[in-house]
């Protein structure tokens, strides 16, 4: 990463020095989840942590500022709800719930897109200990089956539209589903046999504070990831996981209660829940709603017209930025950004330096997974960026690259640069608990104290990590192990590149020989000269012994909605073989 010195310096207003002061020092979690659980004799609830704490102080402030698809064609589509408001939603909520016999232990699904009704059940549910478990709004029915049957779902929640496309012909399918509870958005509920109408419940409920006293470990989060088999696994998470919320929210998205704060992740995912509802509530700040899908000129308005203070978005949309031009962010104020950040799939460098160059913001990538619940690693605002770099871990955070593990005893990479599977020391209070009905997968993904991520990286002699692949990705050609993010965001750097995806071919003297897909930017039509031109960049940068041998020019890369380049689903499509859990593709294939 020799071409790509750090940019950016330390933010010198004072306002993130708790994370740069905190980077180096000791840090005991279990004190910090005592410490919360102590104010409410011995429980933690996500809900209370959320809203009920803000009440006394704060309870007019602005919880929710939502964006309709009308806007900025009409202004009146921009609806605010106050932090009392939303509070006393979610209590008439899990009144409805009991008045239903759904109560603590019980698991709530919710197939919607970003509407406020839908944080009204997400937190609705907190506040009664109901476990609650979010599904893409792109999902086909055979996916939705899966994860409410192994969930064992006694509620859905929807739209009437979503049921009758998605869900009505599978509906016997779910014998565990007690309760279907629907907005009706199009007039077809009145046809939808025992379908209970959400307006209406909520109007009849009532309105009397409720909150069940969920101790720290009682489940609270159900979120599934795709698998590279078979079916999908449930990572289940906890109530204490709302401190390491709080505090991560602080460390790595400088979040405060005066922040306008806009997440642009779908509500189907980790992320649009973990730093989409719950990490920017409970820090008190406003957090931003926009209804429409992606549309760059709406983004660019967004920023501008909202003063979006704090902007937590994905490679894949930055990308589709960049693809949009260099002509529509100009002119634009964007100074209101303090921190913007990056999740889901690596940062690649070329992202980097193009959004400083056109939208003035300097964007610092993390790393994290379903799994950690939570940001792990990042790019402070304190510190300069690495583009190219996940960051350092955060404070309380032991992270180390295993090289290697043999009778339950880890061997670390002790050399910077040297790569090795990243590996978190348990206990942090986001850390996923068991995977739904297989403890004994949970298990493997430990060594002793160390949770194995599945992700290789390596660690520069400044304490950042580089991200290198997934285990499963890494390519082994002629005794080399190349990582195909490097590749992927050296290819980018070619004029003609958008996006690029890696993988490793079988090859009878190398072993595996690196091919690339190519997403091609507009105004450059395919063709063998440009193939010719993209290879001889990628040999003059990497080598010949790491550059592709390969380059095929593709329409769309397979990612997830989460915005994760599917490389195994490139490989399986180039080499015919079985594709596995496809449910997360943003086509909703």
């Amino acid at each position: 990463m020799e071409d790509y010195p750090p940019i950016g310096k330390p933010a010198d207003d004072g306002s993130c020095n708790l994370a740069l002061a905190a980077i180096d020092q000791p840090f005991d979690w279990r004190m910090a989840v005592n410490a919360m659980a102590a104010l409410s004799n011995g429980s933690i609830n996500i809900c209370r942590e959320a809203l009920d704490w803000h009440l006394p102080h704060g309870g007019e402030r602005i919880a929710l500022r939502f964006v309709g698809r009308q806007w900025p064609k009409d202004p009146a589509a921009v609806q605010d709800i106050s932090y009392a408001r939303l509070a006393a939603s979610t209590c008439r909520f899990a009144n409805a719930l009991r008045s239903l016999g759904v109560g603590k232990g019980d698991v709530l699904f919710a197939l919607a897109p970003r509407i406020p009704d839908l944080y009204t059940v997400v937190l609705g549910c907190l506040r009664l200990g109901v476990i609650f478990s979010p599904l893409f709004s792109a999902f086909g029915p055979e996916p939705i089956v899966a994860r409410i049957t192994k969930g064992s779902g006694c509620v859905l929640f929807s739209l009437a539209s979503f049921y009758r496309k998605k869900i009505a012909a599978v509906r016997e399918r779910m014998p565990s589903l007690r309760h279907v509870i629907l907005i009706d958005d199009d007039g077809s509920l009145k046809d939808i046999p025992g379908a209970i109408d959400f307006r209406q419940l909520l109007a009849c409920a009532s309105d009397a504070p409720v909150l069940e006293a969920t101790a720290p470990e009682d489940r609270a989060l159900m979120h599934f990831t795709s698998g590279t088999t078979g079916q999908p696994k449930g990572a289940v998470h906890v109530h204490a996981a709302v401190a390491y919320h709080k505090y991560s929210g602080q460390f790595a998205l400088d979040l405060k209660a005066d922040d306008i704060f806009w997440c642009t992740a779908d509500p189907g995912w980790v992320t649009g829940i973990s730093y989409g509802i719950i990490s920017p509530l409970v820090n008190g700040a406003t957090l931003l709603i926009d209804e429409a899908d992606f549309q760059a000129e709406r983004w660019y308005d967004i920023l501008q017209s909202f003063r979006v203070t704090i902007w937590y978005t994905a490679p894949t949309a930055m990308r589709m930025l960049m693809k949009n031009g260099e002509e529509l962010p100009h002119g634009r104020d964007f100074s209101g950004v303090r921190l913007a950040a990056s999740v889901g799939e690596p940062l690649n460098p070329e992202v980097i330096h193009w959004v400083r160059e056109h939208l003035g913001i300097a964007l610092h990538d993390n790393w994290w997974q379903t799994e950690t619940g939570g940001i792990i690693i990042s790019n402070y605002r304190a510190l300069p960026i690495k583009p190219g770099s996940m960051g350092k871990p955060l404070p309380g955070i032991a992270v180390r690259l295993v090289k290697s593990h043999a009778d339950g005893l880890p061997v670390f990479a002790e050399q910077p640069g040297e790569a090795g599977e990243i590996a978190i020391r348990a206990g942090w209070p986001s850390m996923f608990r068991t995977y739904l009905g297989d403890d004994e997968k949970y298990r493997r993904c430990f060594v002793g104290d160390w949770y194995l991520s599945g992700d290789l990286a390596t660690r520069d002699a400044d304490g950042y990590y580089w991200f290198v692949g997934r285990k499963d990705d890494v390519i082994k050609s002629s005794g080399h192990l190349i990582g195909p993010f490097e590749v992927e965001s050296v290819l980018m750097e070619h004029p003609a590149v958008l996006e690029s995806g890696v993988i490793g071919v079988p090859d009878e003297m190398a072993g595996e020989l690196v091919k690339a897909f190519v997403v091609l930017k507009s105004g450059y039509q395919p063709d063998e000269e440009l193939q010719l031109s993209i290879v001889a960049h990628a040999r003059r940068k990497l080598g010949v012994a790491v550059a592709p041998r390969e380059v095929a020019f593709i329409a769309d890369l397979p990612k997830t909605r989460s915005g994760k380049i599917m490389r195994r689903l490139l490989k399986a499509r180039e080499l015919g073989l079985p594709e596995g859990d496809t449910s997360t593709l943003e086509t909703g294939a």
